[in-house]
């Protein structure tokens, strides 16, 4: 999670919602992305999205079986499909999004009958510290 939280800072340094994730294989970190979306100019460019899409291209695989999604923020639907149709072993998560959750609030998207992979989830993982981020960006933007 330290490192998904250090991409969560340079996500913020370069005017995106301060968002890191990474994925890992055992004790490997196979990739790792921070929100793009700005940049990018693409609406789909999460920290989740971005490291599915690099890690899927890494193992050479449209399926993350054994892999670890590490993110500083509870992914929303869209994040939390695509982790289901990745089939990632495990999710790990920081801050809780009750806004725009798509896992424990929202659309609780592995809850849903017809989602056929549930990771095993954990969250609150560096959640003082993610939301920390979240709330300094978010206060800035205000002022």
């Amino acid at each position: 999670m330290r490192r998904a939280l250090d991409l969560a800072a340079v996500a913020a340094d370069a005017g995106e919602v301060p968002v890191g994730a990474v994925v890992t294989l055992g004790d490997e970190i196979i990739a790792e992305a921070r929100n793009a979306m700005r940049g990018n100019l693409d609406p789909t460019a999460h920290a989740e999205m971005v490291a599915i899409r690099h890690a899927a291209m890494r193992l050479g695989r449209p399926r993350l079986d054994g892999c670890t999604l590490w993110v500083t923020l509870e992914p929303c639907a869209m994040c939390a499909a695509a982790i289901a149709l990745a089939r990632f072993e495990a999710l790990r998560f920081g801050a809780e999004d009750p806004k725009g959750g798509g896992v424990v609030h929202g659309a609780r998207i592995f809850s849903q009958p017809t989602c056929h992979h549930r990771p095993d989830v954990l969250g609150g993982i560096g959640e003082d510290e993610a939301a920390g981020q979240l709330k300094a960006f978010f206060e800035a933007r205000r002022t």
